[in-house]
């Protein structure tokens, strides 16, 4: 029987332009790029050099602490180019696809009888085991930490999030596979949602059940971690993506890499919200071009819209995005009489506007722009009413502005990842960029504790 957890905290805001369960075409893409920024807290180290023949699985980077945790190209192809930054930062890694794809055969393997040692090194040879990230820190693990659990969510219940139901239908298989594999390393956690019905979630095998009943943000990670098995200082838990549990079933099952995933092209700026099948590197032109209202006044943004990050069509598909969503830029509002208007477009936590009176399921039509400069810190408990956490949300954040490493210790900085703030950052009056400051605080304390 499967563990419940009820939260009652927590925020559910639904905008238009939901991915309807549909399977959309992608335009043709020839260049594909890899980009090290998607592993939070690795430091790249090339591989490979421009005009080198790959094939899909071998590596274009290394962690430079940890040369032996490889990043492997999704496609197989030439090197076109490295794009390096300030400081000779390496940005991403393109690769021109060949017509007929080649793979790296790792070989079959049944992963039910194999050790936590093979899984693991199963992993890193495929170049796959940077998919895998840990708290403390919310960073991507190395291969010396040893977890005391591992936790996967596949609940995603973010505004225009896609349905990781929706992309389990015909993955069934793989996905079970990597759950095996993780549960040869420590024990795993499985987190879904009281709505999910998947005899593959329902039913996992090898994996504790817990089912999260309640509002966003039930689906983080973070806060599932928080309820079933929070983090003390000296402790680790490796936290895995429910697509990445996919690669690593493919891997065991095929004996290669294949980094296909669904991603959901939703918002109100696109013509016909759906889902497509897509490798990580694709262009975002080949996803999303064709699929948009207009081309001026919108935001692209590489995730979801509380937690994603801002990007452009020019971009490539990053290595855990599952969303790409479009919403209005905002700067060709003009709200007539502004906040003395009742709204009733536009959504309100505190009941601000008279849209409340057309009922909590209603859908919004949000633009990006943040309406109103930086304040100082009010106390006012608004982070506690949407952060499911036992942790003072308004206090840790003072202590992280002030640099107070003793005091974001006592109050849970351990067991808290950006993400976790980002309903906090939406309601939060004094409009901080609080998932910037957490971020800032965790990289300052990885620093003080190597």
């Amino acid at each position: 029987m499967a563990n419940v957890f009820k939260l009652r905290k927590g925020l559910d805001i639904h905008l238009k332009g939901t991915a309807i369960k549909e399977k959309g075409k992608v335009g043709k893409a020839e260049e594909y790029a890899l980009i090290p920024d998607d592993f939070t807290g690795v430091t790249p180290k090339l591989a490979v050099h421009e005009g080198d023949k790959v094939k899909a699985g071998d590596a274009l980077f290394v962690n430079k602490a940890h040369p032996e945790v490889r990043f492997s190209s999704p496609v197989s192809g030439t090197v076109t180019a490295v794009e390096r930054g300030e400081r000779r930062k390496v940005l991403c890694v393109k690769v021109k696809a060949d017509a007929q794809q080649q793979y790296v055969d790792f070989g079959k393997r049944d992963v039910s009888s194999l050790n936590g040692e093979q899984v693991k090194k199963a992993l890193l040879d495929a170049g796959l085991f940077g998919y895998i990230n840990h708290l403390p820190y919310a960073v991507s693990t190395t291969p010396n930490e040893q977890p005391k659990a591992i936790f996967v969510s596949a609940l995603r219940d973010k505004p225009l999030a896609a349905d990781f139901e929706f992309e389990l239908q015909g993955n069934e298989q793989a996905f079970q596979t990597g759950l095996t594999a993780l549960s040869k390393m420590a024990k795993t956690y499985l987190g879904i949602g009281a709505k999910q019905t998947a005899a593959a979630l329902v039913n996992a095998k090898d994996v504790e059940v817990n089912i999260f009943d309640g509002p966003c943000p039930a689906g983080n990670v973070g806060v599932q971690v928080n309820h079933v098995s929070p983090v003390n200082k000296g402790e680790v838990v490796w936290i895995v993506e429910p697509t990445a549990v996919i690669f690593f079933g493919r891997l065991f099952d095929e004996g290669r890499v294949n980094l296909t995933r669904t991603v959901a092209i939703a918002g109100s700026e696109v013509e016909s919200p759906c889902y497509v099948d897509a490798l990580v590197g694709t262009p975002l032109s080949a996803l999303v071009g064709g699929k948009l209202k207009r081309q001026d006044g919108i935001r692209v943004i590489s995730g979801n819209p509380l937690s994603g990050t801002k990007t452009s069509l020019d971009a490539y598909l990053g290595a855990h995005t599952s969303t790409i969503s479009v919403i209005p830029e905002g700067d060709d509002a003009d709200e007539m009489l502004g906040w003395i208007m009742p709204r009733f477009k536009q959504f309100s936590m505190n009941r601000s506007y008279f849209s409340w009176l057309q009922g909590k399921n209603k859908e919004y039509s949000l633009d990006a722009r943040v309406k109103g400069g930086e304040r100082k810190i009010i106390m006012s408990g608004e982070y506690d009413r949407v952060l499911p956490m036992d942790i003072y949300g308004e206090y840790l954040i003072k202590a992280i502005i002030a640099g107070d490493i003793d005091r974001q210790e006592q109050l849970g900085i351990y067991e808290v990842s950006p993400e976790d703030f980002a309903l906090a950052e939406f309601v939060d009056s004094s409009k901080l960029e609080l998932q910037r400051i957490v971020r800032q605080g965790l990289d300052v304390l990885r620093k003080e504790n190597a």
